[in-house]
């Protein structure tokens, strides 16, 4: 047996999972710095991502901390403040994007959905509409329009009621992850209580595939890839309309207590937040989906 265990190969222990907590406030110290330098603030971003904060989740990305430095580099040399994006300014890109480095280290593996056909195709993934029907859902979500139309009813409301509704264009697929649905239930419930007078939680993005995502960035959006949108992990859910119901900060309160228990990661996007489910909660809301909202 001693001659058997000298011929085996040394094992290496598994890398201790980062600390996100004090990465997400390594990222805030390092935008608190780079709003009072000159220049560039990617430029800047990029040659401190060596903090060891940021290092210990940055070395761990698909590609490592070179290819994260060159990607920031790349996609702030085409980010414009004055498209329709989600970053106001590049300070706020440069926070986006690193944040969004989360999601790509627990999903950088989950195949994507390359085209619309694999998203309507996926056995992965359930539709929202007959759950809706059944009144299973807590939360609200408007279809995108697909015809001439839909898209002139849909104007018609937005000027016979400008603020009944988030201005949102809608989405375009209705198709989650079932762990996903169940999210989002269980955070419009939660928001329910903590803000009972405000409207229905409401979700303004769900599933891409990367062709749509390569769209919207053909579109002037800092729709970044890889997305967690892309594999069906995220959605983005609105924010700056419940302001006017003073349910805003309530909102934000629930989605920053999920990620304070490593359920999801949140990134405030303005308008609206974007939300991606973590590993560890995806088996438990599968059950819960199975359990109380499957049809």
């Amino acid at each position: 047996m001693r001659a058997v265990a000298l011929l085996m190969p040394p094992t290496t222990p598994p890398s201790p999972p980062p600390d996100l907590d004090a990465y997400r406030r390594a990222v805030a110290d390092l935008l608190d710095d780079l709003r009072h330098r000159p220049g560039s603030p990617a430029r800047a971003a990029a040659d401190q991502l060596d903090e060891p904060r940021l290092a210990a989740v940055l070395d761990q990305v698909p590609g490592g901390l070179d290819w994260v430095r060159q990607e920031l580099s790349d996609e702030a040399a085409t980010f414009r403040p004055d498209s329709p994006s989600s970053a106001s300014d590049h300070h706020t890109f440069v926070r986006i994007f690193l944040l969004s480095q989360i999601d790509t280290l627990w999903w950088a593996d989950a195949p994507e959905f390359l085209t619309d056909d694999d998203v309507a195709r996926s056995d992965e993934l359930v539709d929202l509409e007959p759950l809706r029907r059944a009144g299973r859902l807590l939360f609200e979500y408007r279809r995108q329009p697909e015809t001439w139309a839909g898209r002139a009813r849909h104007a018609v409301r937005r000027r016979v009621a400008p603020h009944g509704s988030p201005h949102t264009a809608g989405v375009r697929f209705t198709r989650v992850r079932p762990e996903l649905a169940a999210l989002i239930n269980e955070v419009a419930a939660a928001f329910a209580v903590v803000a009972p007078d405000a409207p229905r939680l409401w979700v303004t993005s769900m599933t891409r595939s990367v062709d749509h995502q390569q769209h919207l960035r053909t579109l002037g959006y800092s729709a970044l890839l890889p997305s967690a949108h892309c594999n069906g992990y995220a959605v983005d859910v609105e924010m700056a309309w419940f302001g006017r119901f003073g349910a805003a900060g309530a909102l934000a309160t629930v989605l920053l207590e999920l990620q304070q228990r490593g359920l999801v990661n949140v990134i405030d996007e303005g308008q609206a937040w974007h939300v991606c489910l973590s590993p560890g909660a995806r088996t438990p809301l599968r059950a819960e989906f199975e359990r109380t909202m499957e049809v």
